[in-house]
């Protein structure tokens, strides 16, 4: 048993650069896959603009 890093012998350092290795190609390869999924599709939407109108801070409407 191996209390301290210190102190872990050449199997101990090795199991946990495996560990981090495995967990960090786990994490990269799950982000990869979610971000290609077609659903998320990054595309331009063109927003036109429609007819001109003017805002009063009243109810009645503006006449011109």
């Amino acid at each position: 048993m191996n209390h301290s890093i210190h102190s872990a012998d050449r199997t101990t350092h090795l199991k946990i650069v495996v560990l981090a290795l495995v967990a960090g190609i786990a994490v990269a390869g799950f982000g990869i896959s979610t971000r290609t999924s077609p659903d998320y599709s990054q595309t331009a939407h063109v927003i036109k603009a429609g007819k001109p109108i003017a805002l009063t801070s009243s109810d009645t409407s503006v006449i011109r």
